[in-house]
């Protein structure tokens, strides 16, 4: 608690690209007005406990008064056990006493970001949110989430009577599940190039599988690959480590002046789709399907466009429960971040 009788709360999402950090007011238990928020190169540190250290000293400065939060919760783009998390993208290994002692935070948590994301879904309003699919929300059914983004990440909401059950998976992990000649040729393709004996499906819908997909669209020569873009590329095989592959396909696909970059979104967008609906059929989730992360949101015109409901449908005789499900993408970039704020709160 500051000199002047507030209670702060910090609250982080710590993916493995960028991690955001917000310092909110403790308002009876519940996460009040943010008070300061800010976001790092999270593969720039090597660790969190100095980006925390850094933000709270900035947040002091802003603020004119010390930033001395009681309780702290982190979401974590990884598995958490037992409140120790090895990150799946980073370097990472974090252990919620070790941060308490080098922090000087009373209580902290960590939580896997999905499960965050859960949190953050069930404070959301209509505004935050964009459907893709109308169907009625049954209210005690299950709700799936998932978003690609550094990764692709998996989770459940059970609601219950009382406290909603929130469940973070590893689906993301699982294998890629080819539908067609062309994803098969892609499904190995990046095994033989990358010599593994499994491809998960992180493999594809992610920020990394993007550019996996152009790479082996370009190899198999069906479509001519511009100079301008081939040589970024290029670079970045290279290892430019400033190069963002990534964002120069969803760019130039988005803004169609380039014939490569729109069939890789297209492929991208569809295998997003399928695995969605992968997991849909897997939960029946009638509460509602919701698609989260950091690149849906990005490139809402091609999500809007009907390759991914359609992939999402393409369930042979499944396709009627499926078309029963709310569909919705969330538009809401700090709702990894207000979760661990509702987490924090609960400590």
């Amino acid at each position: 608690m500051t000199n002047d009788g507030l209670s702060m709360l910090l609250a982080g999402d710590i993916g493995g690209t960028q991690t955001r950090l917000r310092l909110v007011a403790d308002a009876a238990g519940q996460p009040g007005e943010t008070l300061y928020d800010q976001s790092y190169p999270s593969s720039e540190f090597p660790d969190l406990a100095p980006i925390v250290g850094q933000f709270l000293s900035s947040a002091t400065t802003a603020l004119g008064k010390p930033a001395l939060p009681e309780k702290a919760c982190f979401a974590i783009a990884g598995p958490v056990a037992n409140d120790i998390s090895i990150l799946t993208n980073l370097s990472w290994t974090l252990d919620a006493r070790r941060l308490e002692r080098e922090l000087e935070i009373a209580k902290i948590a960590l939580i896997n970001d999905f499960a965050a994301i859960g949190y953050g879904i069930l404070g959301l309003d209509e505004n935050d949110l964009l459907v893709l699919q109308e169907a009625p929300s049954q209210p005690q059914a299950p709700i799936a989430i998932i978003g690609a983004g550094t990764g692709l990440g998996q989770g459940f909401i059970i609601p219950m009577t009382s406290e909603p059950q929130i469940f973070a998976t590893e689906g993301g992990h699982s294998s890629f599940a080819a539908r067609n000649e062309l994803e098969f040729g892609l499904l190995n393709y990046i095994r033989d190039r990358h010599n593994l004996s499994s491809v998960s499906v992180e493999r594809v819908v992610s920020g990394s599988g993007l550019p996996s997909i152009y790479q082996y669209l370009r190899d198999r020569g069906e479509t001519t690959e511009s100079s301008e873009i081939g040589d970024k590329i290029r670079q970045w095989e290279k290892g430019k480590s400033a190069i963002d592959a990534a964002a120069i396909i969803s760019v130039n696909a988005l803004d169609g002046r380039d014939r490569l970059c729109e069939q890789t979104l297209k492929l991208f967008v569809e295998a997003y789709g399928a695995e969605a609906g992968n997991q849909a059929l897997k939960l029946l989730p009638y509460g509602g399907v919701y698609i989260a992360g950091g690149i849906a949101a990005k490139i809402l015109p091609l999500m809007e466009a009907g390759g991914f409901m359609e992939a999402f449908l393409d369930k042979g005789r499944m396709r009627p429960l499926l078309e029963k499900m709310p569909v919705k993408i969330v538009l809401n970039s700090q709702v990894g971040s207000l979760g661990a704020a509702l987490c924090a709160a609960a400590l």
